[in-house]
């Protein structure tokens, strides 16, 4: 039995623009709608198996006045006509109906456990539990669909019933966080945005009525082609209008100006209300206009604005801070509003990295007697000859890391570090060195400064290595490269930057991927999933398999890219590692001392595993080369490499 979340959405910004950009099929001058959506923290909560059926049962005590629970047999006749009947269940049919016809899936058993998000509020409550079934059905049945595809699914399950929802709706499917979308035809993009700073929203049910279907009837009439200035208006309006509003707003939650996005939510809604609103009568909404006017708010809050179809649905405010926001909920809650809080955190920024350098160098012998294998010497392009540490080193440098920490194998081992990285050069060798190298010097010195030490001195696996940093980590995320591998990116960013970046977008574990040959794959860990953007950089990890043999990767771990071809993605050798990673170590390792199994090796993969299953993982295809140091021939590779200019 598995557990599930899907959140209801809030538009932040263009709502309507969905619907709007897909005339773009009619009338190539619509530009292509564009708005700003977000998960929210109420939604719904459930478990899901396998059942000859398609049946939704709920323990919740927020449905036991509406709900009655539903089983239908698992047949395209069926599941179609419960679609079309407009029930209670009819967007959940109009899902199952679909997975079945193109999927020929089985049924499932939904159990609501609890339910958090209000119903017809504006927040998206139906397109939340037709992604719940469209998840359902995915996981369940080992589908590979990425959460775009389950987002689709939703969106054409809902389209069998009555409802005319538009496009997105469904952006619950990506979670609890800010993304931008873009509707070209369609077409359809997603791009998860970037928060510097805490934004304490407010969103609440006005509890009065609004005909969402008159709304949407009255604005699709002046498409595709607009036949007078009040519907040329209205094209401007969510066209655009639209993607100057969305700029402004992307820019102020990137730069954090908390003010001014606020400021622009009013702005946009006194657009609607002069260019929107005179298309339907629907639109008039006599009670959102009285809160958002309403003096003793005010001062509460940056702005307001409409929610989704606008009318007298819902209304959504920026609130100052943390004190404001909740005294708005009660405010609202007070005058029969039904309101609720979302507050919409900035991504941790990776600030701080770990590089585990502890291995004796076995391959490399005997050569290790002498030297550590992360000091051996690789000349690179500009003339200087650098060991492997401070190669990696100035990666994380220049992919803005605050602090490094070595795991080393003792504290003797200490000694190196600190006299290449923190004691200058006597005056004797100094004075030998040209300017520039004089100058290098001081960058040399300037990493000493970043370094921390932590030390594993029982030999119990690459995880236990790895753990010894956990307090280093501060609980934020943490960047993690091997000491023996080096990389060399194939633009001015690193590597590591290129990770960090994507990280930031999707705030989940994550793990540097490339690919490797099928024949190779037993040497590797390999990760199979869906890729989640067209050009197959992003993938969303479904398993992880260390070293399997060629005929199983061939039959279950290949991920198939545009052209429909197979390939095999392994890790590339960095990692951003989750406050969870680290929780799942601690109790794979309490576990071994429970035990008194103090031999069994605490292994990384493991944990990533079991982080990935619960929480998520992305892999990405960083542009670059990685060289791994921890053989021979590899080290041949690579100083034959790293001694060359970048083409």
């Amino acid at each position: 039995m598995l557990k599930l979340f899907v959140p209801g959405r809030l538009c932040l910004f263009g709502e309507h623009t969905d619907w709007a950009g897909h005339y773009r099929t009619m009338n190539a001058d619509i530009l292509p709608g564009m708005a700003i959506v977000t998960g929210i923290e109420q939604g719904i909560y459930a478990e899901v198996e396998k059942a000859s059926n398609f049946e939704m049962h709920s323990d919740a005590a927020e449905m036991k006045d509406a709900w009655r629970d539903f089983s239908c047999r698992m047949t395209e006749t069926d599941l179609k006509r419960v679609a079309k009947s407009g029930s209670f269940f009819c967007y959940c049919a109009g899902v199952a109906s679909y997975m079945l016809e193109w999927y020929k899936v089985g049924g499932v058993r939904i159990r609501i456990t609890n339910m958090t998000l209000p119903m017809k509020s504006g927040l998206s409550s139906s397109a939340a539990i037709c992604v719940l079934v469209a998840r359902a059905f995915n996981l369940l049945y080992n589908l590979n669909l990425n959460t775009m595809g389950e987002m689709n699914i939703a969106y054409l399950g809902e389209q069998r019933t009555s409802s005319r929802c538009g496009r997105l709706d469904q952006a619950c499917a990506f979670g609890v966080k800010p993304n931008l979308m873009t509707f070209d035809g369609d077409e359809i993009e997603v791009q998860s945005l970037n928060v510097k700073k805490t934004l304490h929203w407010v969103f609440a049910d006005l509890c009065t009525a609004k005909d969402t279907i008159r709304i949407l009837s009255d604005l699709n009439k002046p498409y595709p082609f607009a036949q007078n200035e009040k519907e040329q208006n209205l094209h401007r309006a969510l066209g655009e209008w639209n993607h100057k509003i969305i700029e402004r707003a992307v820019k102020y939650m990137a730069e954090g100006q908390v003010e001014q996005l606020g400021q622009l939510m009013t702005e946009t809604e006194n657009m609607f209300e002069e260019y929107i609103t005179p298309m339907s009568p629907a639109l008039q909404a006599p009670k959102l206009h009285e809160v958002l006017r309403d003096p003793a708010i005010q001062p509460l809050v940056y702005g307001g604005k409409g929610v989704g179809s606008h009318g007298d649905g819902s209304v959504q405010f920026l609130a100052r801070d943390a004190e404001s926001q909740k005294k708005l909920v009660d405010y609202l809650n007070s005058e029969g509003m039904r309101a609720y809080q979302l507050t919409i955190n900035p991504v941790h920024t990776v600030r701080r990295a770990i590089i585990p350098v502890a291995g004796f160098g076995t391959r490399l012998y005997p050569a290790t007697r002498g030297l550590k294998k992360d000091f051996f010497p690789i000349p690179c392009a500009d003339g200087m000859v650098r060991p492997v540490i401070l190669i990696l080193l100035e990666e994380l440098v220049k992919s803005g890391i605050e602090e490094i920490c070595l795991v080393l194998g003792s504290e003797e081992e200490r000694k190196l570090y600190t006299e290449f990285f923190e004691t200058p050069l006597s005056a004797e060798h100094l004075s030998k060195l040209n300017t520039e190298a004089q100058e290098y010097e001081n960058r040399i010195l300037d990493i000493g400064k970043r370094l921390r030490y932590v030390y594993q001195k029982e030999k119990r696996g690459f995880g236990h290595a790895v753990y010894q940093a956990v307090e280093f980590t501060h609980n934020e995320p943490v960047l993690l490269l091997l000491g023996d591998t080096i990389y060399r990116s194939h633009r001015n960013k690193p590597c590591a930057l290129q990770l960090i970046e994507e990280y930031e977008r999707y705030n989940r574990l994550m793990v540097s991927i490339h690919s490797v040959p099928l024949t190779e794959v037993s040497r590797y860990g390999i990760l199979s999933g869906i890729w989640e953007d067209k050009e197959n950089t992003i993938l969303n990890v479904s398993a992880m398999n260390e070293k399997p043999k060629a005929s199983y990767a061939e039959e279950f771990l290949g991920v198939r890219g545009n052209d429909g071809k197979k390939e095999y993605c392994s890790v590339f050798g960095q990692y951003i590692l989750t406050p969870e990673v680290f929780q799942q170590l601690e109790t794979d390792i309490r576990k071994a001392d429970e035990g008194n199994d103090h031999t069994r090796e605490i292994e990384l993969t493991s944990a990533l595993e079991a982080v990935r299953s619960n929480h998520g993982m992305m892999g990405v295809r960083l542009d670059g080369e990685m060289y791994d140091m921890g053989n021979p021939d590899a080290l041949c590779r690579c100083v034959a490499a790293f001694s060359k200019p970048k083409e």
